[in-house]
């Protein structure tokens, strides 16, 4: 055998090595396998992407096309000015097409340029972010417009920096693109996402740029579109220069869509961020009147008025509501300044406490005005600061009523047949009591004056004429019939002391029951509500006024002449046209109000448009002054009455502004003067003697004569007799 041959029979290593491998070669089964295993991975990878969105976990295509902005509902003021927002998300949506060109432009060079080229997909924005991943660096997101609309519109998609996260946003992503049209996501897009100071583009160029977005320029289009890639990093106001470097960066991608000319972009950079928030913005003008509406609105219309930007016309007035604070603020301010009987804590001294669980230390109030006839709710104060204490004082608090009590006590007294001519003794009295100690009441001074009209016991508030007359003549169960008749709703317990307010009343319920004076027999109901419209207009709710017929007009004409005489010569003479400078043509006619110590101090009174309740006193009920002989005690002709003129004054009669609350600014009257209450037809109008009650007659002294009102067949009918001459001829 030569060496050829032999070389040819003996294989070398690699030879050897092949010649193994060879039996196991098989092409064919190779290929059928890897075909297998691609079809496996294809199949798991269909599978996981079919099941990505499985159950609930993404929203369905039907969802996607019946989608529409969440918005807030906008309470406004009666007419129509905007008051407040409720919603959970404050939203104002605005069309594409009523935009400048450059709004558009601006964000989708920043956040995506190929948005009119891809389908809600971008391959090349995913391998440039995930290349900047791999690198360390930060290239921007790979998400389209499409994808970071869908994870702002729907819940279920979620935040979190997770792969499933990113497969769920494609998903819905590719849906949206099959359902709506490029510019139809975009504006989408504008309205929906968040920026930092509420989410749109609308809301963002209010609370940045203090305008509506139709009239920004191309800087400011571009600063909108910079902060909405990172809000809280992008606030010109914290971040200014970060803010300018982004803004600039947009303007720099839109010369390189083309949308800009490099001289425009240079030009635009050079333009001023804001420097200050805009002023002017929606500020809550009633607080505890907004809370109210909201209450009502949750309990008619639910989630409703969170999400679908309802217009609710309430029955605000704003320049009245101003007036009622800029009033109530006074109030305040004068009871603290008496430094040497209010001893209790100021309220400047809790300026840095943000909430009270409860009851606040400092000195509180509160205020509600209305339409008498309506009942429409013109202004409400329900505290001193709703921040720190959201308890609605003019709707929920339970304060003893003191003498505001009284005027239940004489109109149940008047519809019985008892005039107001009729004498009653001011004179001491004791009652039993269940506890078995003696009640012993008196008058605000001490001083009993003996014989006096019921006319004027109301006016000068006397105690004793009240109590005899409510609770002997009368009879408490018809005065508590009569208040809970009139709106009081609260308990009224069947005591002596009841006469004289020892009864918890609620202010509204207060104002409620007084309606029926100026309507003369007719309670309103308060309501703050005007209509609620969808947001196209269609009118959802429109209540009516609740009006009942409580008194006979007759009895309610002879009551309001008789709170007439509280402004005119009684316990609010003085605070309403001296002090409060309330003029004598506007009419007007209340009464006020104070419990034992000056717990509670109140003034009710009413003209024959407009009808107010003032409140003041400390969440516990502690004396306002601090107590002591000599003391001054608070009344509420003293605290009350004034705040109330004066609240009347503004309305009537115009403001000459303020200085140090540019809230208030000068203005003409709110209202008009409108006459006084006419003379029924059917009430019997008689000269009579004061001091007697009795007809009006030469034998009585003239500056004791005056005229009074009478149901028919209540009046006098013999005459005064002051006279000696009875006794003439005897020796």
């Amino acid at each position: 055998m030569t060496a050829q041959e032999n070389s040819k029979k003996t294989p070398k290593g690699g030879g050897r090595l092949l010649s193994r491998l060879t039996p196991l070669w098989r092409p064919r089964t190779y290929l059928l396998a890897g075909s297998f295993l691609v079809a496996g991975a294809v199949g798991g990878v269909w599978g996981s992407w079919q099941n990505v969105c499985a159950g609930d976990t993404c929203p369905s295509i039907a969802r996607i096309r019946t989608f529409e902005h969440e918005q807030t509902s906008k309470l406004l003021s009666h007419d129509g000015r905007q008051i407040a927002e409720i919603g959970y998300e404050r939203r104002t949506p605005v069309s594409l097409h009523a935009l400048p060109e450059y709004i558009p432009q601006a964000v989708t060079a920043i956040e995506d340029k190929r948005f009119y080229q891809h389908s809600g997909f971008d391959p090349f924005g995913i391998a440039r972010a995930a290349f900047g991943v791999l690198t360390f660096r930060n290239l921007g997101g790979g998400s389209t417009i499409t994808q970071q609309l869908a994870r702002n519109l729907f819940d279920e998609i979620g935040f979190q920096r997770r792969y499933v996260r990113k497969l769920k946003e494609l998903w819905v992503a590719l849906d949206l693109e099959k359902a709506y049209t490029k510019d139809q996501i975009l504006e989408a897009y504008l309205n929906e996402v968040y920026m930092g100071r509420g989410y749109g583009f609308q809301n963002a160029a209010r609370n940045y740029l203090g305008k509506d977005i139709a009239q920004i320029n191309v800087a400011e289009a571009a600063l909108l579109a910079a902060i909405l890639n990172r809000p809280g990093d992008y606030d010109p106001f914290r971040y200014p220069d970060r803010a300018r470097a982004r803004r600039d960066l947009v303007l720099t991608r839109m010369v390189a869509e083309g949308h800009l000319e490099r001289e425009e972009a240079a030009r635009w950079k050079q333009f001023p961020l804001p420097e200050s928030q805009p002023t002017g913005s929606v500020t809550s003008v009633a607080p505890y009147f907004e809370e109210w509406v909201r209450q009502i609105l949750d309990s008619r219309f639910g989630d409703e008025i969170y999400r679908n930007g309802l217009r609710v016309y309430t029955t605000l007035d704003v320049d009245i509501q101003q007036a009622a604070q800029l009033s109530m603020e006074e109030g305040w301010a004068a009871i603290e300044a008496d430094t040497i009987h209010f001893e209790h804590p100021h309220y400047s001294d809790f300026d840095t406490v943000r909430v009270f669980s409860g009851s606040t230390p400092y000195l509180q109030g509160a205020f509600i005005a209305l339409d008498p006839v309506t009942g429409h709710v013109k202004a409400m104060v329900g505290g001193r600061d709703f921040e720190q204490s959201k308890f609605d004082r003019a709707r929920l608090a339970n304060r003893q009523a003191g003498s505001a009590f009284k005027p239940f006590v004489y109109t149940a007294a008047i519809a019985s047949g008892i005039p107001a001519s009729h004498i009653v003794v001011d004179a001491p009295v004791v009652y039993p009591q269940v506890s078995g100690e003696d009640w012993r009441p008196a008058n605000f001074g001490g001083e009993f004056k003996g014989p006096m009209t019921m006319r004027e016991g109301l006016y000068t508030s006397t105690n004793m004429i009240a109590i005899k007359v409510g609770w002997e003549e009368v009879g408490i169960e018809t005065v508590a019939q009569t208040a809970r008749h009139m709106g009081i709703q609260t308990e009224i317990e069947r005591f002596p002391s009841t006469t004289i307010g020892a009864a918890e009343v609620i202010p509204i319920q207060v104002a409620e029951a007084y309606s029926s004076f100026p309507n003369l027999g007719t309670k309103v109901r308060p309501f703050p509500i005007l209509r609620v419209e969808d947001s196209e207009g269609m009118v959802l709710w429109e209540p009516q006024p609740e009006r009942t017929q409580v008194l006979d007009s007759l009895v309610a004409r002879i009551m309001v002449s008789m709170l007439e005489d509280v402004v005119i010569r009684g316990t609010g003479y003085n605070a309403i046209r001296v002090r409060g400078g309330l003029p004598y043509q506007v009419p007007a006619a209340g009464k006020t109000g104070t419990t034992n110590d000056g717990t509670d101090v109140w003034f009710t009174g009413f003209t024959p448009n407009l009808l107010a309740t003032v409140w003041f006193g400390m969440d516990a009920p502690i004396p306002i002054f601090s107590l002591g002989p000599g003391k001054r005690q608070a009344t509420g002709g003293g605290l009350a009455a004034p705040v109330w003129a004066s609240f009347m004054r503004r309305v009537y009669m115009g403001g000459q502004g303020d200085g140090d609350n540019t809230s208030f600014q000068a203005q003409d009257p709110l209202l008009p003067i409108e006459s006084g209450w006419p003379l029924l037809p059917g009430l019997n109008a008689v000269l009579v003697d004061r001091r007697t009650g009795k007809l009006a007659s030469r034998w009585c002294a003239e500056e004791d004569r005056y005229l009074e009102y009478y149901l028919p067949g209540t009046e006098p009918t013999e005459l005064c007799d002051r006279s000696s001459r009875r006794f003439r001829g005897l020796r």
